[in-house]
């Protein structure tokens, strides 16, 4: 029921056709939100669930998006968020993890180029127990990016110090 549930929601959405079962694994809308063209790296988000009856792991991830890719978390330590990697992240059975901001996620350090709001990356994720897993990581509108329903008319720019930047 859960599979034909999952190709019911594929068909529904083509924001949704990168998503991926992988033997256990539901790997479900990898995505990068859109870096700036300057930008030396950028995070990665995606959804992960076990469906099976045994603990799996992430170990790593690659791309030839980076230099280098590596699995972090945030902690806050005094009021301050900081990075750190890990290792591997564990998903146990029946468990679903989000690498989301401000918590887990991928960094994919030293951009080997721009990416553009609905561009697909090509990345490999490796399991402990799956092994490789090739997924494709949609580029989203940059976070914050959507000013739409923001009345811009009334801002009153005077009052603020940007002296910093």
């Amino acid at each position: 029921m859960k599979h034909a549930l999952l190709a019911l929601m594929l068909l529904a959405s083509p924001a949704l056709a990168h998503d991926k079962m992988a033997g256990d694994l539901q790997i479900i809308h990898p995505m990068i939100p859109q870096p700036a063209s300057s930008a030396k790296s950028a995070a990665g988000y995606v959804t992960i669930s076990n469906e099976g009856e045994t603990p799996e792991a992430l170990i790593g991830i690659r791309t030839p998006f980076a230099q280098s890719s590596t699995l972090h978390t945030t902690i806050h330590e005094d009021g301050i968020a900081k990075m750190r990697p890990l290792a591997e992240l564990v998903i146990e059975p029946g468990d679903t993890v989000n690498l989301e901001p401000n918590g887990m996620h991928l960094m994919f350090m030293g951009l080997t180029g721009a990416a553009q709001e609905g561009d697909m990356i090509s990345a490999t994720l490796i399991f402990r127990n799956a092994g490789e897993v090739a997924v494709e990581f949609m580029v989203d509108p940059a976070a914050g990016a959507d000013h739409s329903t923001m009345d811009h008319g009334s801002l009153d720019r005077s009052t603020m110090d940007h002296s910093g930047h």
